[in-house]
Parts: structure tokens; C-alpha cells; sequence
């Protein structure tokens, strides 16, 4: 491959295919600094229902316009839509249906795919789901070996329902460099089904095994269309005699060629707006720095980051198209109901513009085209700020409605720019789209507002210009190498990635790096790298068959299928919902019967309780769901039910949730119970109770104690109230030390280890922590029966109905639309003002994570909103925040340890502290954000709740719970409040 440029192919056209328009621009790099930014003919055109003879005709029209000879063309590059609306619309013409073969040996079974699926693509797209030995530990071991025999019996399987296309995901694929499963899975899956498709998730995505299923899955349903689509792209490049590589851009605005593409169309769903943030930056000069990029359409305005690498900051680590939930790369974008044709109305003495619009209809509805209706667009034309239309059909608008209109507009944008910002500093804006003339001259938050020239056709310059990349996201130790030869060795093969992209290495530059901790296991590094660097323009193009199967698809958009779409039903209303709360006929015992609903406020609950650790209750939430769903009954009963001789078992999870993110839910705590039984010869138990309430092992008791297994009622309680990092860590052994033993421990994959005696309870985690690790860093555990005095007189009681109560506000919050005041809700709902408190409201702006020791330390640090950053659409607030202003600073290891704010002055004080609760809500969601989760520009309520009292009655409370068990030993416990006991969902829905 060669490392320069050819003088004699200089230019590259770029085209973008949106919904609406087809802008093609023919450019030459080369001449950026000249006026023209080296655009040499760009065109626009309504998109049309075949996009391949759209591409040809823009293609057509910009070559003839510019004079252009085929051989200086370097390359084409489409940016389009078309593969996403397939699934957004659920088009049973363009998807197919899918097999799935999973591969892992003892895990993957409890949460299968489609689990959280919208009904109608789950009909649409499921096929046949397999299992095969295989799969990887956390730290790239293998979990057991494939089985061939078993493969070839799935392939008969598939072979007879007719499937033609395959995904293959196994266990932590994406760091298999070893084994390479999926691979040979592949092979085989080839050799027995010669005509199928196959897709292989670890070349989809990253770690997150359900979200990169979905991806893949998704991939695969489109795949048949995509290569379909892609040679039709490329016999319109053939027809115009260009013999140039043909490009497609992917999520990330980088580039991915025609093959690559027409294997995995997914990495161009959402192509559209980081092309227009590439191509804004590229246009306006800006080359160095971040900056805030905004481009308005006909119906909205996208805003977005551009960050120093030039390419767009990105989303969370997980994002949901069509409502399936997938983990690939996307722009970290803010949307409002702003563009060209937004309409203004006057009602009632107030100006409102948007966020409804008369879209492509704009020629025909607006003022100045001879319709009936004022747009923003109309108002432009009336200000003098663009030349559009008939000028004098606007000449009535009353100067009044102009300035009212313009005012609500630039509000509008100044808002948007205060989301999408992390710090309070200016940031320049560049303005882009067809409706960037409807911005004014000055914006707040804008150091300066730059509008580029051709800025209407930004979204196709941006294609044109596009970037090579190399992207990594790989898990390694760190035992026998430091952090730093990590990392290194992560960039150099992203490095390599990107050359074998087709980046010239030269040009290559390290654009992210993000190191992560893996939480609770020792010695291992998550580390993701990014790599660009400019296209070889001499590079071969890859090969794809043009051949002339038709697949019985229909190139026009018009052929589409809509007849099996489905609607999801809608939620249980959660203003009207009442549980099932039941005495049973043989005991007596005043039992709530849980149901799917209660299960999902539980899921939420739990995670704000984990104070940002504990891991997600998801897959629990999904496992436990279809358990119930199956006919399986799980119930709760309150502590006081108890007979004073009850035998109780309690326990949960130890270990790390990144392995649950691929190993998801499974049983390994009823096989730890089992042990436990059998050793101990106990033919059953009375009751099960959780280890911790926070996070997903406040779920764990459900699944031991349904009547899919021991059929035993879940105590409203727990030991911690919350989530702490340590076993030991629990009000048991603070109140009554030395009865975590006997315990036991099980893998899940066939290794159980019993602990009889230890000399303290901290060395008991030690133990059990360092065998955890050796036995796939994720454990189920249960602890030494313990008594009914112990759990009424050491327990913290009624915390089930506690995670039940604020799941349900944050329910109550979607239904009625008040998601903003999720935080005011739940502290009503814990006991009010004098048990809880709003810490502080910002957007985080700054995230800090280390290794030390097995855990995740680190801190983020959140700055105060601006009065402009207040979303004027919120309802009023009723609970002020403890300060407002400055920064507040939250360390955590694995969960939230202390809040200390930071005033304007410098003066700093610790608004609360563990062992009281610290939340962090994302205030647009109302839900808990975990340490993994957390990422610069979300905009949060910190949440402090009143610990029991379990905790703060003695003094070893503090010293197994409070800051100093952390190593801070400068900072000391203040209680936040008074503690309120959680009101029992027992003792209020109980039919007497």
C-alpha cells in the first residue's frame, strides 16, 4: 500500500443522502485554504424513491457542472440513511429473519436473545435460537473449548427452517486473540451452509455481549439488503466510468469501503449529522480546539461537539435505534424542534416557533412561496437575514411579531448550545444546514459564530473529507505489565487496524484514549483506542461480486412492507397500579405476589440505591421477568412474619459486573445455596433475604426464592441498605461479628468452594475475593444461616419496598412528563426533607477513573448549571438544591464515597458521605447512573439519603461503613439528616 498522494487524482466527491435532500459535492482537499474551500460544484436534490439513480444523477451533475474528468476522481463517498429506515420502519421486505448461535458452555441460557426487544422487529426478525459449547473468562481463558459435532447438529437445525443468515456470539469475544471462536465457528457454519450469511459479533462491536448481539443481529437482517444496495451504489459509480474506491461513512466520521460496508451495514446507520459536524469544521478552517456545531434543517436543529481530534465527541457507551438497545458508535448529539420550516404562532400574548413544522412542504405552506402559514423561514426573509420567496408576501408581518419570533428562536439555540456544553466558558459555534440564516449574529455561550461558506451542503463535504480509522476496545492484564504498555500496546493495534483500513500510517494520530478499570477484579484493564488518519488514495478497492441475484427486493423505496408492524403495548399505569398483596390461606402470613411491574420499578430502585455500584440489575430484570412470564411465583413477606425459630439463608453476587455484561444473569447463587445446604444438610430454609438492596444483587433473592427453585419468601431487608464493595461490609458483621462462616461460593461452570473458619470477616472477602478471581472473576454466594432475632435486631428492614417506591416515582415521572423532578419525588417518598436531600443539579464535566488494588477509584467532578442552562419547559422545582453554584466533587471506589462542593470562592465543604447514600440521577431520564455509566456532559441531580441507623449506633459501624474503611481519613461522617424507616409495600396494599 502506497504512503502518498497521486498528483493526478486530487478529487473526491462526497454525497449524503437524507431523508429530505441529496447533496453531492465534487472537492480537492488541497485547495482548503483557497475561498472556495476547495468545493469545485456541489448540487442538491429531492431524494428519491430509488437513491441509486439519485447518487448517479447528483454524481452526474456535479462532473458536468465542474468539467471534472473521471481519472481525477479519488474517490466517492456516500453518506445515506437508507439501511437504518429499514428497521426504524420495521419493512419486512428489506429484513430478514435471523438465527443465533450463542456460544458458551454454562452461561448465556437464563437471558436469551430478543429479551428486550419491541414485538414488532422481534416478529419480524427471530428465527431460531442455538446454543454450543465455547465461550472466554474475563481474563481471555477459555471458558470450554468448541465442540464441532454440536456446531454441525445447529446448522441441521437451521438448515431445515430455511434461514439464510447467522450471527455467532460467544462469551468476551472481542479480546479472543487467542482462540478465535467465533471465527472457526464460522468455518464450519460455511462448510455446512455454503449459500448462508454470517456475522460474527466481535467484528460488530465491543464488550456488552447483549447490546452487541443486538447490533449483530440487526446486521444481519439488513445484510442481504445492504450488499444489494451497496452494488447498486457501485454500478452507479461503474455507468459514470469512475474506476475510484467507493466509500461509505460509518457512525464514528470515519470511513468504511464498499465491502466493508456491505458486511456490516450497521456502522453506517448514523452517518448524517457527523457529516455535517465534519464538514462544518473543514468549511469554517477551525483545525485546532473543541467547537459547538449546529446545523438546522427543515424541521429540527442537531447540536453537537466537535472535539480537538476533529471528529464528534461521542454518546454513552450504549445507544437504542428503533428501540433496540446496541453498543456502536454514535454522535453525542442535542436535538430541538427548530429549522426552515418550524411554525410561529402568536397565542395568548406569547411567541412560539416550533416545535411542529411544515417540512419538505416548505415551497408550498410558507409565506413567501404563496402559502398560508408563517414559518421561520418567513421571518428570516422579513428580517432581511436571507433572500427566499416573494419578500413582499411577508411585508405585513408586523415588526413586533419579527422581533418576538427572532427572540424565541435565538432563545431556542442558546439553550440547545448551554446542553450540549461542559463547562460555563465560551465555545465557538459553527452553523451549518440549510436553515443555519435563521441564527443571529450573536449567541450566548458563542465566542464567536462562524457561517461557512457552501454551509447547506456541509453534510456532503463532511462525507467527501472523511477520515480512516482503527478502533480497539480490549481487556488485558496488568499484572506482568504496567498500565502504560497497555495502553501502548491497545494504540498499536489500532494503529494497525486503521492502516489495514487504508489510513497511510504517516497521517495516522491517536484521536481517544479511554482506560477503564475493570471494578472488583484485580490486575485488569479495559482500555479503548481510537486511531485516524487521511485515506490512501492509491489503495486497491475491495472486491464485491457484482452479481445479479435480486434476492426478490425491489430497489425503490416505495416496495416496503409494513402489514406485520406491531405496536409494543403501553406500561401499566403507575398512577392507577396497586401490588398484589395476599394472606396466605396456610401460614397466614400477609404475602405481596410479585408481578412484572413490580419487578421493573424493583430494577430501577435498586440501581439508584447502589450509589453508582452494585452493577445493572438489566439482565436480572429481564431473567426474572420471563421466570414470571413462565408461570414461576416469587413473594415478600415482612420481617415481623418471621417464627423465631426461622432459618434463613441470605447471599448474592461477588465478583465483577463487567463479566456480567457477558456472561449476563445466570445461577450461580443457586448452586452456592445448594453447596451451602449440602454441607451444612439443611433440606430447605424458611426465608432468603439479600446481601445488599443496591444494584443487581437486589434482585438476587427473587431468583433462589421463586417457585422455579426453593419456593421461599424474600424478606423486605437487607444487610448494607445500599451497596458496598466488600462482603464484610454488611450491618451483620458490624453488629454481630464472625458469622459470614461457614459460606460458600460457585462459579456457575462447575467450581464450588466452601470456607469453614477464618479468623476475621474482612478475611473472609479476602478469601473469597481471590478465589472469585480464579474461578471466572463472578461468583453466586451464600452466607451462614442466620437468625430471625439477628435479622430484626442487625437488618435494614423494609428496603425491598424502599427500591420498590422510588422505581415507581421514576415511573410516575415518564408517565406524566415530569422526569425533571424525579429527585424531588423520591426524596418525598424516602421520608421527606429531613431524611433526604437534592445535593447539588450540573452536568458532569470532568470523569477521572485508576486502578488500585482490584477496584475502581476515581471521581467525577460536576459543574453548578447557569441560569441559562435551566430547561425553561421544566415544572417549578419545590426542593432547592443544599448549594447551588461552584463544582462538586464525588470520589468513588466502585460506589460514591463523598460529596464535597467547591463555592465560587474556593471554600470547600463535604455535603455528605458514606456511610449515607449519594446518588447520581441522570436528570433527563430520572434513573441511576453506575460508575461505568458516568460521562462528561450529562446533566445530573446528586441524590443524598439518610443511612439506617444500623450503621452510625457504634462505633465499628463508622469504621466498617464510614470513610475511613475507604482511606480517607481526613473526612468526617456528618449524619445528612434523621433516618426514616421505608413504609412497608406490605403494610399499605395488605387486604385485610
Amino acid at each position: 500500500m502506497g504512503s502518498s498522494t497521486a498528483d493526478t487524482k486530487s478529487v473526491r466527491i462526497g454525497i449524503d443522502v437524507g431523508g429530505t435532500n441529496t447533496d453531492a459535492v465534487a472537492i480537492d482537499p488541497s485547495k482548503q485554504q483557497e475561498a472556495s474551500r476547495g468545493v469545485l460544484s456541489h448540487y442538491k436534490t429531492p431524494t428519491t424513491p430509488d437513491v441509486t439513480e439519485g447518487i448517479e444523477t447528483a454524481v452526474r451533475s456535479i462532473l458536468e457542472k465542474s468539467k471534472i474528468p473521471a481519472g481525477k476522481i479519488a474517490s466517492v463517498t456516500v453518506g445515506t440513511t437508507h439501511f437504518i429506515n429499514a428497521v426504524v420502519e420495521q419493512d419486512a421486505r428489506r429484513l430478514r429473519r435471523v438465527a443465533i448461535l450463542r456460544l458458551s458452555k454454562s452461561f448465556l441460557r437464563e437471558v436469551p436473545p430478543f429479551s428486550d426487544w419491541p414485538v414488532g422487529l422481534t416478529g419480524i426478525i427471530k428465527g431460531y435460537v442455538g446454543y454450543c459449547d465455547g465461550g472466554l473468562h474475563i481474563d481471555g481463558s477459555e471458558e470450554a473449548p468448541i465442540v464441532e459435532s454440536q456446531v454441525v447438529e445447529r446448522c441441521a437445525e437451521i438448515r431445515k427452517l430455511g434461514l439464510t443468515a447467522v450471527v455467532v456470539v460467544g462469551a468476551f469475544s472481542p479480546i479472543d486473540e487467542v482462540f478465535q471462536q467465533e471465527t472457526r465457528v464460522k468455518t464450519i457454519i460455511l462448510r455446512e451452509l455454503p449459500s448462508v450469511d454470517v456475522v460474527v459479533s466481535h467484528e460488530v462491536a465491543n464488550i456488552g455481549l447483549l447490546e452487541r448481539e443486538n447490533a449483530s443481529i440487526l446486521n444481519a437482517a439488513i445484510l442481504r439488503y445492504a450488499k444489494r444496495t451497496v452494488k447498486g451504489f457501485r454500478r452507479a459509480t461503474k455507468a459514470l466510468k469512475l474506476t475510484c474506491p467507493l466509500f461509505l461513512t460509518q457512525n464514528d466520521g470515519t470511513l468504511l469501503d464498499s465491502a466493508a460496508a456491505a458486511n456490516i451495514p450497521i456502522r453506517t446507520f448514523s452517518s448524517g449529522a457527523t457529516n455535517s459536524m465534519r464538514g462544518a469544521a473543514y468549511l469554517s478552517g477551525h483545525a485546532s480546539g473543541s467547537a459547538i456545531v449546529v446545523d438546522i434543517g427543515g424541521t429540527t436543529s442537531d447540536v453537537g461537539v466537535l472535539l480537538p481530534s476533529g471528529l464528534p465527541r461521542q454518546a454513552s457507551a450504549y445507544v437504542s435505534v428503533a428501540g433496540v438497545r446496541v453498543n456502536y458508535s454514535m454522535p453525542h448529539l442535542h436535538s430541538i424542534g427548530l429549522g426552515g420550516g418550524s411554525i410561529v404562532r402568536h397565542t395568548d400574548g406569547s411567541f412560539t416557533v416550533g416545535p411542529d413544522s411544515v417540512g419538505h412542504y416548505l415551497t408550498r405552506d410558507a409565506l413567501v412561496f404563496g402559502g398560508r402559514v408563517t414559518t421561520a423561514s418567513d421571518v428570516a426573509v422579513a428580517a432581511g437575514r436571507v433572500d427566499m420567496g416573494d419578500k413582499e408576501a411577508v411585508a405585513n408581518l408586523e415588526p413586533f411579531t419579527i422581533d418576538h419570533a427572532e427572540k424565541r428562536m435565538k432563545a431556542l439555540l442558546e439553550a440547545a448550545i448551554d446542553v450540549i456544553k461542559t463547562s460555563p466558558e465560551p465555545m465557538p459555534v459553527l452553523l451549518v444546514g440549510g436553515g443555519a440564516v435563521l441564527a443571529p449574529d450573536r449567541l450566548a455561550g458563542a465566542s464567536e459564530l462562524i457561517l461557512p461558506p457552501f454551509h447547506d451542503v456541509a453534510n456532503a463535504v463532511g462525507a467527501a473529507i472523511s477520515k480512516v480509522g482503527g478502533i480497539v476496545d480490549v481487556i488485558q492484564g496488568v499484572a506482568d505489565q504496567s498500565v502504560a504498555q497497555a495502553v501502548d500496546h491497545a494504540k498499536a493495534l489500532a494503529i494497525q487496524r486503521a492502516v489495514d483500513a487504508g489510513a497511510i500510517k504517516d497521517s495516522i494520530v491517536i484521536a481517544e484514549v479511554e482506560s477503564l478499570p475493570v471494578t472488583y477484579v484485580a490486575n485488569q484493564l479495559r482500555t479503548i483506542i481510537k486511531a485516524v488518519g487521511e485515506l490512501d488514495i492509491n489503495m486497491q478497492p475491495s472486491h464485491l461480486e457484482d452479481d445479479d441475484e435480486d434476492h426478490g427486493l425491489d430497489d425503490a423505496e416505495g416496495a416496503k412492507n409494513f402489514t406485520v408492524k406491531v405496536i409494543d403495548e403501553p406500561p401499566v399505569d403507575p398512577r392507577t397500579y396497586k401490588p398484589t398483596v395476599l394472606k396466605n390461606a396456610e401460614t397466614g402470613v400477609q404475602e405481596w405476589l410479585i408481578t412484572e411491574t413490580d419487578i421493573d420499578y424493583l430494577a430501577d430502585g435498586c440501581y439508584v440505591l447502589g450509589c453508582a455500584g452494585g452493577g445493572s440489575p438489566a439482565a436480572s430484570r429481564i431473567q426474572l421477568r420471563d421466570m414470571l412470564r413462565a408461570g414461576h411465583q416469587m413473594r415478600v413477606i415482612d420481617a415481623s412474619a418471621l417464627k423465631d425459630d426461622a432459618n434463613i439463608y441470605w447471599g448474592g453476587h461477588m465478583g465483577s459486573p463487567a463479566t456480567s455484561n457477558e456472561r449476563l444473569q445466570s445461577l450461580e447463587t443457586f448452586h452456592a445455596f445448594n453447596a451451602l445446604m449440602e454441607y451444612l444438610h439443611h433440606d430447605s430454609f424458611d426465608a432468603v433475604m439479600g446481601l445488599e438492596i443496591g444494584g443487581a444483587n437486589g434482585l438476587e433473592p427473587f431468583l433462589v426464592g421463586s417457585s422455579r427453585f426453593f419456593d421461599r419468601p424474600v424478606i423486605d431487608g437487607d444487610w448494607m441498605g445500599r451497596a458496598y464493595p466488600t462482603y464484610w461490609q454488611t450491618t451483620l458483621a458490624v453488629h454481630a461479628p464472625g458469622e459470614l462462616v461457614p459460606c460458600a461460593i460457585d462459579s456457575g461452570d462447575g467450581k464450588t468452594i466452601l470456607m469453614t473458619k477464618a479468623s476475621s470477616d474482612e478475611i473472609v472477602d479476602r478469601a473469597l475475593r481471590a478465589s472469585c478471581s480464579e474461578m471466572g472473576s463472578r461468583v453466586g454466594m451464600a452466607a451462614k444461616p442466620t437468625t430471625t432475632d439477628r435479622v430484626t435486631r442487625f437488618g435494614v428492614l423494609n428496603t425491598v419496598s424502599l427500591a420498590w417506591r422510588i422505581g415507581r416515582c421514576i415511573a410516575m415521572a415518564e408517565a406524566t412528563n415530569t422526569l425533571s423532578t424525579v429527585a424531588e419525588a423520591i426524596v418525598s417518598e424516602v421520608g421527606g426533607p429531613k431524611s433526604a436531600k437534592i445535593l447539588f443539579r450540573g452536568k458532569i464535566v470532568a470523569v477521572e477513573r485508576r486502578l488500585f488494588k482490584g477496584h475502581s477509584y476515581g471521581s467525577i467532578t460536576i459543574a453548578g448549571l447557569t441560569p441559562s442552562e435551566q430547561d425553561s419547559s421544566q415544572v417549578d422545582i419545590e426542593i432547592s438544591a443544599v448549594v447551588e453554584g461552584g463544582s462538586l466533587t464525588i470520589p468513588f471506589k466502585n460506589e460514591n464515597i463523598y460529596a464535597e462542593h467547591t463555592a465560587e470562592d474556593g471554600t470547600k465543604s463535604i455535603l455528605a458521605s458514606v456511610p449515607d447514600l449519594i446518588a447520581v440521577l441522570d436528570t433527563g431520564s430520572g434513573r441511576s447512573l453506575g460508575v461505568p455509566e458516568f460521562k462528561y456532559g450529562f446533566r445530573v441531580t446528586v441524590l443524598g439519603i439518610t443511612c439506617s441507623p444500623r450503621w452510625t449506633e457504634t462505633v465499628s459501624g463508622l469504621a466498617i461503613g464510614g470513610p475511613r474503611a475507604f482511606g480517607y481519613e481526613s473526612v468526617v461522617y456528618k449524619a445528612l439528616g434523621q433516618y426514616v424507616e421505608p413504609k412497608s409495600v406490605i403494610e399499605e396494599f395488605a387486604i385485610h
